[in-house]
């Protein structure tokens, strides 16, 4: 294992024109992440002293999206090529002694795990002057080629556009992604030319300069899944999804139709945990053990307590905190609000702002009425309070405990703990009122014509 202090040079300079999108393409989401930040967070288990990503066109957007990470920004004004995207980093790496590893931005799915090993063979004591991250994927397309002995040394990297039939049929292509000795880097891309149709200088070049030979390992192929498309954003997304959903299941979560449950890069799953089709996973969601998550239910921002039951077409807010054994039901919207243990909202109710006691029930149709147009104000109802049907709660208010709401009621004052709450006008019936009406309508619609 190497124990050299470690640098990392992310790639960002690429226009992204394939994407036709006013977001800088590496802070497109993967799971509810830019792809910048997935690759971020990976290199972060190896502790870097030094992170630099280089850029083009977009620098505000990728400053702001790294803001306080302890990341250098290096510009490329001038699109001429990889090897000159990597050169731009050497100031930034100034006095800086130890391994180098230069990813892509657009390649957000590489881990942890295989960035280690690029380190490690770099270290190895034939000590390599590159080490080179290969893949061999279902069609090798028109995938730069990688010649390489038993061992992983390096004989040939040829593009396929140079290589000959014989090289065409080697399926270890090139990601692209490396592995470098800082003492080794800039020395090595002074010596390479841009004597090449597109007139740029080739980061791979170094690899076949002569010298030292490098090496290759190799990673899966989904790991090194670009982007440069919408539809290669979806690809690299489905790739994502269909890993942690397997992940999920390994780890004791029922999902009854995998490929319609999405996550989120964040979600968190209990045990014994059920989740039914066409459930969506919003960033901050954290489910405890025997929970059942019913089928259409969109949870953000939200925790959710061991026994708990939600949807079927539930919706979980930022800020929603379902207590133990507690029940969201069909069609009910829950924001910034707290419901206790085994307190219930089974139908077609809005609870927002809200904390709703242990045991409390919550009537159809009902609503927390917390915002007057200008500001929030909060509901508080007690534990084992009963809320009536298609009764609004007008915030700021109290339910004590034990309460009763009839049916109804449109509650703007503060309710005592066991009182009942009556808020309607009293029933009355006019004998034939209706008949007469009826009689009534039909004349005047009769003398119209």
């Amino acid at each position: 294992m190497t124990t050299r202090p470690l640098a990392v040079i992310i790639l960002a300079a690429g226009q992204g024109t394939r994407m036709k999108s006013a977001r800088h393409k590496v802070l497109h989401p993967v799971a509810g992440r830019p792809m910048l930040l997935h690759l971020l967070a990976s290199v972060a288990e190896l502790a870097p002293q030094r992170q630099v990503v280089v850029v083009g066109a977009g620098r505000d957007q990728v400053e702001t999206a790294v803001a306080g990470m302890d990341v250098a920004i290096a510009v490329q004004d001038r699109q001429l090529g990889t090897g000159h995207a990597v050169a731009q980093a050497h100031d930034a790496l100034a006095g800086f002694a130890g391994d180098v590893l230069i990813l892509y931005g657009d390649v957000p799915l590489v881990r942890a795990a295989t960035m280690r090993a690029m380190l490690d063979r770099l270290s190895r004591g034939d000590e390599p002057r590159a080490v080179v991250l290969g893949f061999r994927p279902d069609d090798a397309a028109a995938y730069g080629r990688i010649i390489a002995d038993g061992q992983g040394v390096i004989g040939k990297m040829v593009e396929y556009k140079d290589a000959s039939e014989t090289e065409r049929a080697v399926t270890l292509c090139n990601s692209g992604l490396m592995a470098v000795r800082s003492t080794d880097l800039f020395v090595l891309l002074d010596r390479i030319g841009n004597d090449n149709a597109a007139g740029e200088y080739y980061l791979p070049d170094i690899v076949m300069l002569p010298g030292a030979p490098s090496a290759v390992i190799e990673a899966e192929a989904w790991e090194v899944a670009g982007v440069n498309s919408r539809a290669e954003l979806a690809g690299v997304e489905a790739m994502w999804q269909a890993r942690r959903r397997a992940e999920a299941m390994r780890d004791g979560v029922t999902l009854i139709a995998p490929d319609t449950v999405h996550f989120c890069h964040d979600t968190v799953l209990g045990r014994d945990v059920v989740v039914e089709p066409n459930v969506v996973f919003g960033p901050g969601v954290s489910v405890a053990d025997n929970v059942v998550i019913h089928a259409f239910s969109h949870l953000e921002g939200a925790s959710v307590a061991s026994g708990a039951e939600i949807g079927p077409y539930a919706r979980l807010r930022p800020g929603a905190v379902i207590g133990p054994k507690a029940k969201v039901g069909n069609f009910v919207e829950v924001k910034k609000a707290q419901l206790g243990e085994g307190a219930k909202a089974n139908h077609l109710s809005y609870i927002g702002d809200a904390v709703v006691g242990a045991g409390a029930n919550i009537g159809a149709g009902t609503i927390t009425c917390n915002y007057d147009g200008f500001l929030k104000y909060q509901t508080q109802i007690g534990e084992g309070a009963f809320i009536g049907s298609n009764s609004a709660l007008v915030a700021p208010v109290s339910i004590g405990a034990g309460a009763i709401v009839g049916a109804g009621s449109v509650v703007t004052r503060d309710v005592e703990a066991d009182a009942l709450c009556l808020v309607r006008p009293e029933q009355r019936g006019l004998s034939g009122w209706a008949k007469r009406f009826r009689e009534k309508m039909k004349a005047r619609k009769a003398s119209k014509g």
